[in-house]
Parts: C-alpha cells; structure tokens; sequence
C-alpha cells in the first residue's frame, strides 16, 4: 500500500467526516493563558484560549515569576544605582501596576467598597460590579500601596536583591493562594471573569499551591530562612481561611474582586512575615 496517499477521515453514521481530536493541552500553553488572563505583557501569537482558572491553578506560580521579573528587576537597578531605596520600590511597584493592568488593586478596592459599603449582598455585589472607587476602597488601595513599597523598600536599603526575591515569593504565593476562594465557595453571581474562567479542582489548587511554596523556598528562603517561608505561608492559608468565611458571610460565594482582593491581602501578610527574616 502506498503510504504517501493521504487516507480518507472516518465518517460518522450521517456520512459527515469526524473532527479531528483537539490536541491535549500542554503546560506552556497554561503558562500563557496565566499570563494573558492575569497581565499585560505580550505573549506572541498563540492562538486564544479561553480562559480556564483550574488550567491555569498549576502554572499560576510560574507566571507570577514572569510577571514579576521586569519590576523587580527595575527596582534593583535604580536602587544599584544609589537612588533612595523606597523611590526604587516605588518604581519597581508602578511597574507591577503596568504590568498587571492593576488587576489586584483594583479587585482589593471594589472588593472593600462592596464589603464595607452595602448593607446586602444584592447591594454588595452591585457596588463591587461599579467602576468608580469610593472611601473605603480609596483607602485600602492607598494602604496596599503603601505596604508594598515600604515593605520592599525597607529591604531594599541593604540588599536589593533580597527585596527582589522576597517580593516574587510573596506574590507567588499570593496568586496562588487566592484561588482557594473558587475551590471553597461558589459563584455568587453568573457572568464576570471568575465565573466566566470556571472554577478550581481541589487537586490543581494543590498542585499549584505546591509549586508557589518551592517557588518561594528557592528565591524567599536564602534572604530569610526555610522557617520564615513555612510561616509565610501559615499566613497566607490563615488569610484564605478568614477571607472564605468573611466572603460567605457577607457575598455568599465569590467573585473575580473577590480573588484578587485575596491575592493582594495574602501579598501583604507573606511580606510581613518575610519582613521579620529579612
């Protein structure tokens, strides 16, 4: 038989020819659908995917090292090059905020406008949906800023790169972390980017988990200590933990501002633990 003649497709029973089977996923394509769905940075021409949050659960770690590395690199350059360490951190943190499309800060403010601001979950979850800032979002915005850039500055002062690390391990574990919220509670509301992406399997969110705590071990653990890394993430599980019931509470399930507001709360408690090491 000659194997040069392309044989035909099989054929249902209607006579219309079977697809072909959609080639398996691979885990570079899960990195770019992280990167795409929690970023701005250019990520070629890949064919779009739809966004798959328990996909992306397992390479969410390595993303998050991606979309970290240009403002954790610029930080360390303009701290090398004598300018005062809290302006570098300064910089290093606008640069996350172009990087990401300010995607946590924002989440984090519309996530305490509606927590603090109604007085149902109807009214909460319409007040998270609107695009302007009130008070209390302002302020939670205004004190993340200020967390990050004193928490990376202070470090910052005597060794750069260990700011650098301690801050990628710190929004890895962030990131991660925050997924917690789509395995423990359901959608509060259809349509939206949480529940557009589906929610997370309880084994990715493990596997994901997994390699955030090695990814933090490895870059955190040399500028503080394995110990200060096992607490750092005691904290971030305590966080999720207190974030999950004050959601159920207040929403009844979750939402996109929701895990964001997480990503950045849990940030902030890894960077304090570090802080401590450091």
């Amino acid at each position: 038989m000659n194997e040069d003649v392309p044989r035909a497709r099989p054929r249902q029973d209607n006579g219309t020819a079977v697809p072909p089977p959609a080639p398996e996923p691979r885990f570079g394509d899960d990195i770019v659908m992280s990167l795409r769905f929690f970023s701005r940075l250019p990520t070629g021409d890949r064919p779009f995917t739809a966004p798959n949050l328990d996909r992306m659960a397992m390479s969410l770690p390595f993303a998050s090292l991606a979309i970290g590395f240009l403002p954790a690199l610029l930080m360390m350059l303009c701290a090398w090059a004598t300018m005062p360490s809290y302006f570098a951190a300064a910089i290093g943190v606008a640069a996350m905020l172009v990087a990401t499309g300010a995607m946590a800060d924002d989440a984090l403010a519309d996530a305490a406008d509606g927590l603090f601001g109604g007085a149902t979950i109807e009214r909460r979850l319409e007040i998270m949906k609107d695009s302007r800032h009130g008070t209390y979002g302002v302020a939670a915005l205004c004190l993340y800023l200020l967390l990050r850039v004193t928490a990376i500055g202070a470090v910052a002062t005597y060794n750069p790169v260990a700011a650098a690390g301690i801050w990628l391990a710190a929004t890895a574990i962030g990131r991660s972390g925050s997924l917690w919220l789509s395995v423990a509670l359901p959608n509060a509301r259809e349509g939206g980017a949480s529940a557009s992406a589906g929610r997370v399997g309880k084994r990715s969110f493990a596997i994901g988990a997994g390699f955030a705590a090695v990814v933090a071990v490895i870059i955190a653990a040399p500028f503080t200590s394995f110990v200060a890394v096992v607490l750092a993430l005691i904290a971030a599980g305590l966080v999720a933990m207190a974030w999950v019931w004050g959601c159920r509470k207040l929403i009844g399930g979750q939402t996109g501002d929701l895990i964001g507001a997480l990503a950045a709360l849990i940030e902030i408690a890894a960077l304090a633990v570090f802080l401590v090491f450091a």
